[in-house]
């Protein structure tokens, strides 16, 4: 046990005091706290359901990390599950009412950062290994998950809520249908999984459709070498018109010359590329570049 870290006698202490404290639902409703749309929120109150998406990443040594907290369902859970430095950023101002009594009960054990997610580096919060689990706000979920892969390596884990359909594209493989933008970039630096499917009743409001937990585990170092930056570059225009040849949808960025380069036929379409083909592309993107630069 290093300095500063508690025992697991305090963090038992700790969790009974978390236990005894009123329903969540109760909690909510008594503090008029509604879910906004705007905000992208749905509430989870299953303590059931979220304790098994915290289990999901355990063990949660070191940081774990929160995204959106809302009225804190998760948030409990997670403290519950065993985390002693459990951070939590929510830029909804009502949260910090709706989790007075929980961060009382944690202690030292959770910290409310109000803030929106798009602007925290999250990678350099806390100490390592962190972990982040979070029901993520849909409207924002892709563009914080590609910012974070950008520092992938600071991170042991990433349990993450998607639209099933998001999930289905972040974790396909070459020649599925739903393989694209999102599979490369995660997969190119990361092991991903979907653990299991999420009913629309489990939330409140209930949305419109399924979501899944996924996990994101991040590797050492990506499979294949290049510059994220270049990668997302050739991934953006390959995917955006994915039923064409890549010869057209890659025609802006040098299209048949810059395949066969790297020795990809240019009638095929994206969908048929392994990960390694589009960092050699990134590559050879990166090495154009620097050509016409003075």
């Amino acid at each position: 046990m290093t300095d500063g870290e508690l025992s697991p006698t305090e963090i038992e202490q700790s969790n009974q005091q978390i236990d005894a404290l009123p329903p969540l639902r109760a909690l909510v409703d008594s503090l008029d706290m509604k879910a906004r749309k705007s905000l992208g929120q749905n509430f989870l109150f299953d303590l059931n359901l979220t304790r098994r998406i915290a289990r999901s990443a355990r063990p949660l040594k070191g940081t774990t990390i929160e995204i959106g907290p809302g009225p804190g369902g998760l948030t409990r859970a997670i403290l519950l599950e065993g985390a002693s430095d459990l951070i939590a950023i929510e830029k909804d101002w009502r949260a910090s009412t709706v989790l007075q009594s929980l961060m009382a009960a944690a202690g030292t054990r959770l910290t409310l950062v109000e803030d929106d997610a798009l602007n925290c580096p999250i990678w350099q919060m806390g100490t390592s290994p962190r972990r982040v689990i979070a029901n993520l706000p849909y409207n924002i979920a892709t563009t914080l998950l590609i910012k974070w892969l950008e520092h992938a390596s600071e991170f042991a884990s990433l349990t993450l809520m998607f639209q099933r359909e998001v999930a289905l594209r972040i974790t396909a493989r070459p020649g599925d249908s739903e393989y694209g933008r999102l599979s490369v970039l995660a997969n190119w630096k990361a092991d991903t999984e979907i653990l299991f499917d999420v009913p629309a009743s489990a939330f409140v409001p209930p949305p419109k459709i399924i979501s899944s937990v996924i996990q994101i585990v991040p590797l050492a170092k990506p499979r294949f070498a290049c510059k994220q930056t270049y990668l997302e570059d050739v991934t953006r225009h390959a995917f955006g018109q994915r039923r064409k040849m890549l010869r057209a949808s890659l025609k802006r960025i040098g299209g048949q010359e810059l395949l066969e380069e790297v020795n990809i036929n240019p009638e095929a379409r994206p969908q048929e590329l392994e990960i390694a083909e589009f960092c050699a592309l990134a590559r050879c993107l990166e090495a154009r570049e620097r050509q016409k630069q003075p």
